[in-house]
């Protein structure tokens, strides 16, 4: 199903709809007031998008550099290639640990592996500890935003969830005393967990201790209760030096919610005494996606979520409309890498206006990006015939002045003559089902100039 098949779903809501984009609006302002506030923030994104392209450079290197440091603090590091290997590789943990109860904190890579079916259809309870990760486990459904999972959500859906799962009143929806309830609940699972998993929002190869940065503070209170820690990283998450983390940390939080740091920036680099601490470094496509030259920058990525909050289109059309666990413009860039076929609409999901590259910490080109996934797409014949004829028709009207020119004539008189329901049915012309056209001239603009005067030649004796 393409996106914008997927999008009239969401669209149907024409209140939601609104509120969705002017939500993610008011955090796109949030951020550019964070980011006025920091002159030099403009260095910062260079030196990031520096720090990265130097890193995919030699990433072979800080990765064997990063193994190394976190086997040397004790830590039992893993290599899986794919989602299923990640998955075999947890689960086989956590049985060796005797556990049967898994809290988790935020981690997009978990979501990207469907972890969390896999381990419940072996017998294991996992409870996702962040908030809006809580409220949409509840619901049975993916996020609709990296950062914000939820966001998809009034505080009225939020409260029916929680009278079904929870138990409060029918019709309770005070968002503190909503919070109140799931901190309740939550609490007796993090004291109940046996093992924590956590993401990672950078790996230090220097150091080989990973970093995550929550503002519910549930990640550390879960790694610090259960007796195993499992961090589940891509293996893009690697920086080489300590001192660069300060780089990311400054961008991170401005970029996604406004924020001059999150709540929480937490260090792990050993387990406790008595405790085991597991990394399990995860491939997944992204070497893949590192052999591609025009994409390999997509790797840079640090997950702000920045550019889903101003795109037009992500705005309206909602995360759940892209159906990968990346949505928006970024998402558009990863998912063709994973599969061409099935997210083939995806980068056309774009006006092309370019506001993600703007908002992008790293300095990610994705608009430029995207242009190029519709050339790859369209060669390798992963769009629809419709398009791509279409495509080709509009190329070779294009390339031809007479021929562009004829066609002009005839789009004049037909838009004149046309009845209304002909121009504007959906079936035929979806752009103009919430649009109207101006009024069709009765001539070219090179037509009109053919008409006018030669203007007059300079005076010889006026210079």
């Amino acid at each position: 199903m393409s996106h914008a098949i997927r999008a009239d779903k969401f669209l149907l809501d024409a209140d939601r709809t609104t509120w969705h984009d002017e939500t993610l609006w008011f955090v796109r302002e949030k951020r550019d007031r964070a980011v006025y506030a920091v002159p030099e923030f403009q260095e910062l994104r260079e030196l990031a998008s520096g720090i990265k392209n130097h890193t995919l450079s030699r990433l072979d290197l800080y990765l064997q550099e990063f193994e190394a440091a976190a086997k040397a603090n004790g830590v039992h590091v893993h290599w899986a290639a794919d989602a299923a290997e990640h998955n075999a590789i947890i689960l086989d943990i956590t049985r060796k640990a005797g556990a049967t109860r898994i809290v988790k904190s935020k981690s997009m890579l978990t979501e990207e592996c469907h972890l969390n079916p896999f381990l419940i259809q072996h017998g294991i309870e996992v409870v996702d500890t962040d908030l809006g990760e809580r409220i949409i486990q509840f619901r049975d459904e993916p996020p609709s935003h990296i950062v914000l999972p939820a966001i998809h959500l009034k505080k009225e859906d939020v409260g029916d969830t929680f009278h079904t799962h929870l138990g409060t009143d029918k019709g309770e929806n005070d968002p503190q005393r909503l919070t109140e309830a799931a901190r309740q609940h939550l609490r007796a699972k993090f004291l109940a967990g046996e093992v924590a998993i956590s993401g990672v929002n950078f790996a230090i190869a220097e150091t080989g201790a990973v970093v995550v940065c929550t503002n519910e503070g549930n990640a550390d209170l879960g790694v610090n209760l259960a007796r195993v820690h499992i961090a589940a990283m891509g293996i893009e998450k690697i920086i080489p030096r300590l001192s660069d983390l300060g780089v990311f940390t400054r961008l991170l939080a401005r970029s996604a919610t406004g924020q001059p740091v999150t709540t929480y920036t937490s260090h792990f680099a050993k387990p406790a005494p008595g405790k085991e601490m597991h990394i399990v470094i995860v491939d997944n496509g992204r070497t893949q996606q590192l052999g591609r030259p025009d994409f390999r920058a997509s790797l840079k990525c640090i997950r702000c979520g920045a550019c889903m909050n101003t795109c037009p289109v992500y705005r309206r059309s909602g995360g759940h409309s892209y159906d990968f666990t990346v949505p928006g413009p970024i998402g558009a860039i990863l998912s063709p890498n994973i599969d061409m076929k099935k997210h083939s609409s995806l980068p056309f999901a774009s006006t092309l206006c370019g506001s993600c590259t703007d908002v992008c910490p790293v300095k990610i080109d994705i608009h430029t990006q995207l242009y190029k996934w519709r050339q790859v797409l369209g060669e390798a014949n992963e769009i629809p015939a419709s398009k791509k004829w279409g495509m080709k028709f509009m190329g070779r009207v294009l390339a031809s002045t007479r021929v562009y020119g004829l066609g002009g004539q005839f789009a004049r008189k037909a838009l004149r003559l046309l009845p209304h329901g002909l121009t504007h049915a959906p079936s035929m012309n979806a752009w103009a089902v919430a649009r109207e056209l101006p009024e069709a001239p009765k001539q070219s603009f090179r037509e009109w100039y053919a008409k006018q005067p030669a203007p007059a030649a300079p005076s010889k004796t006026s210079a």
